[in-house]
């Protein structure tokens, strides 16, 4: 049983190591980490004034949907590409 136990500890410690490993050979490097936060539209005023801009005018499309009982799908008559 004692044997059984150790492989078992064994096993459970290499699948562990395994998973770390492979975990650190994905995660991005530095450079790619503050690439990536370069990029986020956070870090840029103008970026995120246009992203602001555009949930407003998203919000308000839903509110005036909300508030009417038209259906506005139906409206449309050129066809979806």
């Amino acid at each position: 049983m004692s044997g059984l136990r150790t492989v078992s500890s064994a096993a459970v410690v290499a699948v562990l190591g395994l998973g770390f490993g492979m975990w650190c050979v994905v995660a991005p490097g530095d450079d790619k980490r503050r690439q990536l936060v370069k990029n986020l539209p956070e870090s840029d005023a103008a970026r995120m004034e246009d992203s602001r801009k555009r949930n407003v005018l998203v919000m308000q499309a839903l509110k005036e949907a909300g508030e009417t009982s038209d259906n506005i799908a139906r409206e449309l008559r050129r066809p979806v590409k």
